[in-house]
């Protein structure tokens, strides 16, 4: 959330449909970043934290109230140069961040997505964490303690090779932990992505028109062998890179259209359509297991994508299943045609004037 292009503002939000609209630079995403950063209590768009302050400035705070079962939920983060981010829930401050996870749950739907297709594995497994994490409190903490173990781990194994030793015993120690963590982390994701697939193809087929065929796979080195057995396999080439090189941090998504990659395959219109799919279903299932409708929002998603395709996307979105949205794009008259046909509340934000 970079506010070097918006001033500090206020916005009292329409409970049904909120729409940002303006040229590209006004600040439209950065609104949608800063209710993210809410519910996160980070940005969606740069992970480092200090470069979301605004040029010039030594601090930032973002302030939000969240009607949750007729009260009031005042949220505060901020950050001033050179010290820790604090978060805020009614005043109290959170200890550990992770306590906030999932108490307000949110997807957001963005061209930013891209990147769950066309970077590394680490992206797609920080998708899967991500949903999971909003309803699983112990996954969450579980895969804190995996990657902490992994950490502690390559740490020895470079300390073994520094000092030309090995104690298979300390080594143990390690490896206990990590086939515990891992394998709930597996077992987890498992479970996660049986439910998870048959929302995100429904969804797929509604917004292609059923046109096409798409499928979604977990890739994993513990699908066919245990955690124990890939770790003892594994050691001597443990030992030479000086790092873990087996595990569930190493897990992956294949996605497929027609059978074929969706990266090298899918034209720019499939694949916008595949991560809209994949965020729906996302939203879907917080929403099933949490209880609580997620907010959703959903950052210049209509650009290049055909006529049909918004049409289905708008009907999706048009259902009473959703709660409260949140849209920017940069055509005005395009923005107010979408939402009148949803015969709900909105209000439209025209930043441009700003």
């Amino acid at each position: 959330m970079n506010f070097k292009n918006i001033e500090s503002q206020t916005f009292n939000f329409e409970k049904k449909i909120n729409c940002f609209v303006g040229n590209n630079g006004v600040g439209k995403t950065n609104v949608l970043d800063a209710i993210y950063y809410l519910s996160f209590s980070k940005s969606y768009f740069n992970p480092v934290a200090s470069q979301n302050i605004r040029h010039k400035q030594d601090f930032f705070v973002v302030e939000g109230e969240y009607l949750v079962n007729e009260r009031i939920e005042k949220i505060i983060c901020s950050l001033k140069k050179g010290q820790k981010k604090v978060l805020k829930r009614n005043g109290k401050v959170y200890d550990r961040f992770s306590d906030h996870i999932g108490q307000f749950p949110l997807v957001i739907i963005s061209p930013a997505d891209r990147d769950l297709i066309i970077e590394g594995s680490e992206t797609r497994r920080k998708f899967i964490d991500g949903v999971i994490s909003q309803q699983d409190k112990l996954y969450l903490k579980t895969l804190i303690s995996y990657n902490k173990v992994i950490s502690q781990r390559n740490a020895l194994l470079k300390y073994f090779a520094a000092n030309r030793t090995f104690d298979e015993l300390n080594l143990s120690v390690y490896n206990e932990q990590l086939i515990q963590y891992g394998t709930e982390i597996h077992e987890k994701r498992k479970s996660f992505l049986k439910d998870f697939v048959p929302i995100f193809n429904q969804k797929y087929q509604i917004i292609s028109n059923e046109n096409e065929s798409v499928s979604l796979h977990y890739k994993s080195q513990l699908n066919d062998i245990s955690f124990e057995q890939l770790l003892k396999n594994n050691l001597e080439k443990d030992k030479v890179l000086q790092y873990t090189s087996v595990g569930v941090h190493k897990d992956d998504l294949n996605f497929e259209i027609g059978n074929f990659p969706i990266k090298k395959f899918g034209s720019q219109g499939q694949q916008k359509s595949y991560l809209i799919a994949l965020k729906l279903a996302q939203f879907e299932f917080i929403k099933e297991q949490s209880k609580i409708t997620p907010i959703l929002l959903l950052d210049d998603i209509f650009d290049k994508l055909d006529e049909n395709r918004v049409a289905q996307i708008v009907e999706l979105v048009n259902k009473d299943e959703f709660g409260q949205i949140f849209i920017t794009d940069t055509h005005f008259e395009r923005t107010e045609a979408v939402v009148k046909q949803s015969n709900k509340p909105y209000e439209i934000f025209n930043l441009s004037n700003s």
